[in-house]
């Protein structure tokens, strides 16, 4: 099974608020809350990934990104390395471009929303700043 790899950004406004999108119901976890990002092409770094789908999928011009973690997790169906970068330096107004619900939710509020067992520790890391 290939390991597939992912740019996430744990994307930050200026109210300390985290950005979160809803996976659509027809996808690998579907009807989840995530972190945005997406696959990192061949030809990509984990930024310039980052910044493209993040423009694709809720509309926002990133301008830079820092490494916050990485996250190697295995699904029963499929293998996932996570390279997650914090996001604070973007420009826009977010929407889900996709038709996805999205929301800007309080750290301490990340525990309320069901997210996909590989973001656990995104969670335990951000509960923990």
């Amino acid at each position: 099974m290939k390991r597939i790899h992912v740019a996430v950004g744990v994307i930050f406004n200026d109210l300390n608020q985290i950005l979160l999108a809803k996976r659509p119901d027809n996808l690998h976890q579907g009807g989840k809350w995530e972190f945005p990002g997406g696959k990192v092409e061949n030809d990509e770094t984990t930024s310039e990934a980052l910044i493209r789908e993040l423009k694709e999928e809720v509309n926002l011009n990133v301008i830079s990104t820092m490494p916050l973690m990485t996250i190697s997790h295995d699904y029963p169906d499929k293998q996932v390395l996570l390279d997650i970068h914090s996001v604070k330096d973007f420009s826009g107004e977010a929407e889900g471009l996709e038709g996805q619900p999205i929301t800007w939710a309080y750290i301490e509020a990340l525990k309320d929303y069901d997210f996909p067992e590989a973001n656990t520790p995104i969670i335990e890391k951000l509960l923990s700043l």
